[in-house]
């Protein structure tokens, strides 16, 4: 990761993200419900988003306010996943649902030991 402070990555990461998802500033502010030049003015680094609207930009992007504030390097990571849940993106929408019904096993296995 980088050693910029998250301040000074997130004008890099929200233009990378959006345009990862193919849009241009006008669309990504349209979607946020933010006037279009709050997103030019975000990615120059001249202004900074509240928290709310990053909630907002991260929701819209489809990416993780983690990896907008560069606290990850993949658009969908989360700082402090532990390692089951680092690796569920890279699986299918099947293998997802298999593990989950093998996560719900091993809890309803291990509230069985508890009685």
């Amino acid at each position: 990761m980088s050693n910029l402070k998250p301040s000074e990555l997130f004008p890099a990461r929200l233009k990378a993200a959006r345009e990862l998802r193919q849009i241009n500033q006008a669309d990504l502010a349209e979607k946020a419900g933010l006037p279009p030049t709050s997103i030019s003015h975000f990615e120059s680094g001249s202004r900074k988003p509240s928290f709310d609207n990053l909630r907002r930009l991260a929701e819209r992007l489809n990416v993780t306010a983690d990896y907008l504030l560069g606290r990850v390097d993949e658009p969908t990571g989360l700082a402090g996943a532990d390692r089951l849940h680092r690796h569920a993106q890279n699986l299918s929408a099947e293998d997802m649902e298999l593990a989950e019904n093998f996560m719900k096993m091993l809890e309803n296995r291990n509230k069985k030991r508890k009685e």
